[in-house]
């Protein structure tokens, strides 16, 4: 249930966020664990984790913020009344819950408060849509109910619209896959205590049953439900279940998120009519599902839908950036067969004409001197090559093609050139510069250049640039041919670079987060890789950096992360 707040300066907060107004292959591997089954025998009545409720009310999915405006902050926690109320569950009674913001972590200098009655209905999630706050702050902030006080936890607002601002620092993470490792990258980037916010770009959660998507073969931790989720209770439950992991506790109470949702929110390969992983009947109605993950999402993460029942929307850092954020999965046409034609159809759309109207209005009236666009699948141009077939069945097995290793991904942005021509045509037509792609999706790290024309680069211009960041623990090429760490990266990377010469580097192997840091003069990308996606100990240590100056559109390497 989201609430407004009562604040002492302001009842009457304003309006929230500006709005605007034959199946696909399968992208990855689907890796069969059997020793899984033996681990889940007897299963977990386990949305809840083991130090379950022994009274009530408890918070035992931490407390978050997300969508940082310049007056505003959106406040989330998801309160646990009785022992049986678990997630999905739909028992327990309503109950009060109450908010205090402050600026100290003492909760001596209150300057908001308020309550909210949470209930089954909204599967007892809170939100409350604080206002009148001052730009550019840090806020402490706790919930509260019958006595029992949640974890504090920091946030931060935006710096105000016409601010000049000297820097941003963001962390930015994709695709975490909860059985195959534990979420070690959170942890770091929460350790930092330097970030503005962090962004979340798809695959918060996956939706498969567990030991049916790629863990190397051990399911490092069980899924719950055990079973592949498909109704609202299922979406429910595994939330709950993700937002149980201390590392991610730890990230949401350090800094606000920025989220927007991939496929497996709702299923893999999803597009506006269905997905590769829905049997329509089977599995009920494709429409039921997407409702259900949608409403669990909404529920369970602090994202304000800038339209309902999507995730685009646009926030302002003064006047050094905006951040335009897409859902590349909603209005989408199913994606096309590698190699029958259809990926250069105009009738058929990657954003929806809304979405990319939005879009393009909105990088044409930006008058800050960053556009940076979080963005759900690569959108620079991507060809295989010629690969050894070791290399190459693998690569093609993440990536969904054929194994003869057509130059193609159609659930990316390759999938939908006209939608992409389109979008960069605009850029050039209108002279805008400094637009800098941000993408998760393809478990692997890139620093790419995007071109008008990728057959004829470096001679022809590049249209903006793209940080591509690995994944927190789904697998990538490594993981699939079960090799060390790095062996195949060294061979795959060149290649791969050979045949695509706007791709600076590519990182096919590990598994890590980015941490990007912004100038007037410059924005760069750091990328940090963990020592093991298994150990819930991991180290991280900085393994590249990447930057784009202001102007330029071409992305260069730089030999050192920013302090």
């Amino acid at each position: 249930m989201t609430s407004r707040i009562r604040s002492h300066s302001n009842p009457n907060p304003p309006n929230s966020l500006n709005s605007p107004n034959s199946p696909a292959p399968r992208r990855r591997t689907v890796v069969k664990a059997a020793a899984a089954t033996a681990a889940l025998a007897g299963t977990l009545a386990a949305a809840t984790p083991a130090r379950a409720a022994a009274e009530a009310p408890a918070f035992l999915h931490g407390v978050a913020s997300g969508d940082p405006l310049p007056d505003g902050i959106l406040l989330w926690t998801r309160v646990t009344p009785t022992p049986e109320a678990v997630p999905g569950s739909g028992l327990g009674p309503d109950v009060e819950v109450s908010w205090t913001v402050a600026l100290d972590k003492a909760f001596m200098n209150v300057v908001a408060k308020g309550s909210t009655t949470a209930s089954a209905a909204s599967d007892h999630t809170v939100k409350a849509d604080i206002r009148s706050l001052k730009p550019a702050t840090d806020y402490w902030f706790r919930f509260s109910s019958a006595g029992t006080d949640s974890p504090a936890a920091r946030t931060r607002t935006a710096p105000a619209t016409d601010a000049a601002v000297a820097g941003l620092r963001f962390g930015v993470v994709s695709c975490a896959n909860w059985e195959a490792g534990h979420f070690s990258a959170y942890r770091h980037l929460a350790a930092r205590g330097d970030l503005d916010a962090w962004l979340h770009l798809g695959d918060y959660i996956y939706e498969y049953g567990t030991g049916e998507y790629g863990t190397r073969g051990t399911v490092v931790r069980p899924h719950a439900p055990a079973h592949e989720i498909l109704t609202l209770a299922d979406y429910r439950t595994r939330h709950g279940r993700y937002k149980t992991d201390p590392d991610l506790q730890a990230l949401h109470a350090a800094a606000p998120v920025i989220a927007i949702w991939d496929d497996h929110e709702i299923a893999n390969d999803a597009w506006s009519g269905g997905a590769e992983n829905h049997t329509e009947g089977a599995e009920g109605t494709y429409s039921a599902r997407q409702a259900a993950a949608k409403q669990a999402y909404f529920e369970w993460m602090p994202v304000r839908p800038a339209i309902e029942g999507t995730t685009y929307r646009r926030l302002r850092f003064g006047k050094l950036a905006d951040l335009s954020l897409l859902d590349l999965r909603s209005f989408r046409s199913q994606q096309v067969s590698v190699g029958n034609g259809g990926v250069d159809d105009p009738n058929r759309t990657l954003t929806g004409r809304p979405q990319l109207d939005w879009l393009k209005a909105g990088l044409t009236a930006s008058d800050t001197t960053w556009r940076l666009v979080g963005n759900s699948v690569m959108i620079a141009p991507f060809a295989i090559g010629s690969l050894s077939a070791e290399i190459l069945k693998p690569l093609a097995e993440l990536l969904g093609l054929p194994k003869e290793g057509l130059a193609l991904i159609t659930d990316q942005w390759d999938g939908y050139t006209d939608d992409r021509r389109e979008l960069l045509a605009h850029l050039r037509s209108n002279a805008i510069r400094n637009t800098v792609f941000l993408t998760g999706d393809i478990h692997m790290a890139w620093a790419n250049d995007v071109p008008y024309n990728a057959g004829t680069y470096p001679l022809s211009p590049s249209a903006a640039t793209e940080f591509v960041v690995t994944s927190v623990t789904s697998d990538n090429l490594d993981d699939l041919v079960n090799v060390p760490e790095g062996t195949l990266s060294a061979v795959a990377a060149p290649v791969i670079r050979a045949a695509n010469r706007h791709v600076h580097w590519v990182d096919t192997d590990r598994h890590g987060y980015g941490v990007l840091d912004l100038t007037a003069e410059r924005t760069q990308m750091d990328y940090y890789v963990l020592s093991n996606r298994t150990s819930a100990n991991a180290t991280a240590s900085w393994a590249r950096s990447y930057r784009t100056r202001s102007g330029t559109q071409k992305v260069e390497r730089v030999y050192a992360p920013v302090n």
